[in-house]
């Protein structure tokens, strides 16, 4: 798609940036029109539109999903906060009055379950605090902190690099499938989470490490994505030792596979932040601690 640089003074339609903010949470254009109750066409002629206003593409669209280009992420961030304003604006005019908003990001295996029993927990407490909780990559969580989009993450990183409200080692394991092996295989298939993904190096260092070829045979940024393609017999990957399934079998001493133990968790949370967010902080840092017991 050609698209020319447009006016830096180009009003961007807020229906515009909701299509793209849902697009990219949702990983698909046609979930994304699930969600907003309109057709897969409609969405994707709004992204368009957007694309042309802003004199960039803002989404890179693969078979299997879309991904938010480095343009787009900027505008993500943007959009993000155009949207919150207004929803804002809505609420301080209908005499609603308007709530503290928290801005939290977690990794994806952390969006459910326990997390959101606190979330709720949390909310029932401090019913004025609106709660937007992002999942994702630990990369783009930490990117997005960075940028002041979220008040709060807890994110993966390598051991020590950066400083952190609190930490816990991350177990690993390699998996493979329980019906359908890979690890034999000549090149060894990788299923992985995209380039600069937090074990994708971790995995080939370690094949290449035992004298084996291998290729990378299925790409995803969804952990459910990784899961079930190792499930299925894709291929062997590298994921938390809380993320493994029945449909997995886990690859021990014996596959001469090293042990992976250079990942934790940590939470992120600046110093100036405001006393709601540190009461989530505290909660979160309670929940896992006791899951580390």
């Amino acid at each position: 798609m050609d698209i020319s640089p447009k006016s830096n003074r180009a009003l961007f339609d807020l229906d515009l940036l909701r299509a793209l903010v849902t697009v990219a949470d949702c990983g698909s254009f046609t979930a994304a029109a699930a969600r907003l109750h309109s057709t897969q066409s409609t969405i994707s002629q709004k992204v368009r539109r957007l694309e042309e206003l802003a004199g960039h593409r803002l989404l890179d669209r693969g078979v299997r999903d879309v991904r938010p280009t480095d343009t787009g992420e900027t505008v993500l961030g943007y959009a993000r906060r155009l949207l919150a304003l207004n929803e804002e604006l809505g609420e301080a005019l209908s005499g609603a009055g308007v709530a503290t908003t928290l801005r939290l990001g977690v990794p994806e295996d952390f969006a459910g379950g326990r997390t959101t029993h606190l979330l709720a927990d949390f909310s029932r407490l401090h019913p004025r605090v609106k709660l937007e909780v992002s999942s994702g990559l630990s990369r783009a969580l930490a990117e997005g902190y960075d940028r002041g989009e979220l008040d709060l993450v807890l994110v993966k990183q390598r051991r020590g690099s950066r400083e952190a409200l609190a930490c816990w080692p991350e177990p690993m394991r390699w998996i493979d499938s329980a019906s359908s092996p890979a690890f034999a295989l000549d090149p060894v298939p990788l299923v992985a989470f995209p380039p600069r993904g937090l074990y994708r190096d971790d995995m080939i260092d370690a094949i290449e490490a035992l004298g084996r070829r291998w290729r990378i045979s299925f790409t995803s940024s969804s952990l459910g994505g990784i899961q079930a393609a190792v499930a299925d017999g894709l291929g062997i990957s590298l994921l938390p030792a809380r993320t493994v399934t029945p449909a997995h079998v886990v690859l021990g001493a014996e596959s001469g596979l090293p042990e992976i133990d250079s990942i934790e968790l940590v939470i992120l949370m600046r110093s100036s932040a405001d006393p709601e967010v540190r009461v989530l902080a505290d909660m979160l840092v309670e929940m896992l601690g006791q899951s580390q017991v």
